[in-house]
């Protein structure tokens, strides 16, 4: 009993740990909290936030707000529960990116302050985000839900697939936590699980499951690998875009079904 008690509360400081790093959610700090391995409950995270976001959602049309207005205050709360920290990540990637020399991005990225291409980018992230959710109806908990988990989970991918660029480096220590498939299955087989789920209560969900799974591996796959392909590798910042454009992409896949 011991050892399960002991487990159960590693287990459980753990993810408050992923929880205060990952999201701007006040939680009491706790003794003893690792924040090594906050990278593996990231999916599980993205649930959290995407299950707030859902009761947002629901609260403000029980209150008959419009959906547009409904879908950009959800927006906005979005990038306030990450306290940014991803959005921050993909403006820095899109500065780098934006420099013609490579060995300079690096650089560049480390910076600070926010050039154009950043402030471009972060604006059409959020717009992609408002605009998919506007066209998107019905079953919006469903999608929330699916954005948010996906994106976090093609993060644990691309840490886990691409060498990480720095020596050191606020993602760094996240490369030592994810070594093995098996640091990565657990995230995916949780979130598919989640995604069929729906199927059982109602078959008309089989359609929209099916393009989630597809769709959600697919795109975290991608965006890891286009960052690598352009840079070499990951930082801390590409991990953020990474996050931030699995989210847009998958939420505008999901306008056509």
């Amino acid at each position: 009993m011991t050892i399960i008690y002991q487990w159960c509360k590693g287990l459980l400081l753990s993810f408050v740990a992923s929880i205060l790093f990952y999201t701007s959610i006040p939680l009491p700090y706790f003794q003893g909290l690792d924040f090594q391995g906050v990278a593996k409950f990231a999916p599980v995270v993205g649930l959290l936030i995407g299950g707030i976001l859902t009761l947002l959602d629901l609260v403000l049309g029980w209150l008959g707000i419009p959906i547009l207005t409904r879908s950009v205050l959800i927006v906005c709360v979005w990038a306030g529960i990450t306290g940014g920290l991803h959005l921050d990540g993909a403006m820095d990637t899109a500065d780098g990116l934006a420099v013609g020399n490579p060995e300079r991005r690096l650089e560049v990225m480390a910076d600070s302050a926010t050039g154009a291409f950043g402030a471009m980018i972060a604006v059409a992230i959020l717009l992609l985000k408002a605009a998919a959710l506007t066209d998107i109806a019905q079953n919006r908990w469903f999608v929330l839900l699916a954005a948010c988990s996906w994106a976090r989970w093609g993060q644990i991918l691309a840490i886990f697939l691409y060498p990480y660029l720095k020596p050191t480096g606020k993602g760094a220590f996240h490369k030592q936590a994810i070594r093995s498939y098996q640091d990565v299955l657990p995230g995916l087989v949780l979130i598919i699980v989640l995604s069929i789920l729906p199927v059982i209560i109602n078959r008309d969900y089989l359609a929209l499951s099916l393009v989630t799974v597809v769709g959600g591996i697919a795109i975290a796959f991608i965006t890891g690998f286009w960052f690598n392909h352009k840079l070499g590798g990951h930082t801390g910042d590409t991990y953020g875009a990474v996050v931030e454009w699995t989210e847009a992409l998958l939420l505008c896949l999901m306008t056509a079904i």
